[in-house]
């Protein structure tokens, strides 16, 4: 089993902020893929299903982004996973918007969800890195992040939506490269 997380904050209030695209990511997948029904679970909402032959657990952490290890920490023990079977989707500001990069480890580089999963299971998890771009500024980070899509951002970002959950089959079988080249592909 693979464990698949996507960042974000819980509430309507937040579903359309920046900082929320790896939720925004999960659902996608979920309902390409025909996953079952949301259920309560781990501090946070799962949903069960399998891409191609394998079985993947989604995750939506309910405990905001702060403290997103601590969901994915229970999780991932219930299952007996390691962090090797863990995936997280979030929201990237050194990444021009709606490009996509996977990595393996690495540091948390200020972000508060992917820093609470490192104190949780360690910083040896797959991370699917969203970009949403930067505001130019550190100043601006904060609002920015916690801002909602601009309208003229909504076509792009439903294009990315669409390619991560097409190609996700790739991720399920830890062809991290192809799925990469397959989502630009779609991209163009």
């Amino acid at each position: 089993m693979q464990l698949w997380t996507g960042l974000g904050n819980p509430g309507p209030q937040y579903a359309m902020h920046r900082h929320n695209i790896g939720f925004m990511a999960v659902d996608a997948i979920a309902e390409v893929h025909g996953f079952a029904a949301p259920k309560r679970a781990f501090q946070g909402w799962v949903q069960e299903g399998r891409i191609g032959t394998q079985k993947v657990l989604l995750l939506k952490p309910g405990t905001y982004m702060n403290e997103s290890g601590r969901s994915v920490g229970e999780a991932m023990r219930f299952y007996k996973l390691t962090p090797a079977d863990v995936t997280l989707f979030h929201d990237e500001l050194d990444l021009a918007p709606f490009k996509l990069k996977v990595k393996i480890g690495g540091g948390h580089a200020g972000h508060n969800g992917l820093r609470s999963t490192d104190a949780h299971i360690g910083p040896d998890f797959r991370r699917i890195r969203l970009g949403i771009g930067h505001p130019g500024h550190k100043d601006r980070v904060t609002p920015y992040v916690l801002g909602n899509f601009a309208k003229a951002e909504l076509d792009d970002l439903t294009d990315l939506l669409g390619a991560v959950a097409a190609e996700a089959p790739w991720l399920a079988v830890n062809d991290d490269v192809r799925f990469m080249n397959e989502v630009a592909r779609r991209m163009g």
